[in-house]
């Protein structure tokens, strides 16, 4: 049995926060009603620091803002990767789950941990 693997949003992402908190600072600068709009860059940076997929040999988890989800692999019909940023986890009952952080480069890691069911794209 391996250990999980913790699958997170890039801490570079802070950086963006930072700027787009810069851009917020002008706004206040010019008038102070535009203040409470600062808590948006708080909200954005917990999010990077909450927001993350981990997987076992048993499940997979997915941790959002305000909670979590688990699913079994026996429960994941397949991942697939489209425009949005993350895989995709698509259930055998239909329905999808963003995996936050799963990119097509760390799918090795995935086959690993799940004993093979996600298959390495890597592999000859």
């Amino acid at each position: 049995m391996s250990s999980p693997v913790v699958l997170r949003i890039s801490p570079m992402a802070h950086f963006a926060v930072g700027f787009f908190a810069l851009g917020l600072l002008t706004l206040v600068a010019a008038n102070a009603w535009f203040a409470p709009l600062l808590v948006i860059p708080v909200l954005l940076s917990a999010l990077i620091i909450r927001r993350r997929t981990v997987a076992d040999s048993e499940s997979v988890t997915v941790r959002t803002l305000f909670g979590s989800q688990s699913v079994r692999w026996e429960d994941i019909q397949g991942l697939r990767f489209g425009r949005r940023l993350w895989g995709i986890a698509q259930r055998r009952d239909g329905s999808e789950l963003t995996l936050p952080g799963v990119t097509f480069s760390t799918l090795p890691l995935l086959t690993e941990v799940s004993s093979g069911r996600v298959p390495n794209p890597y592999e000859k």
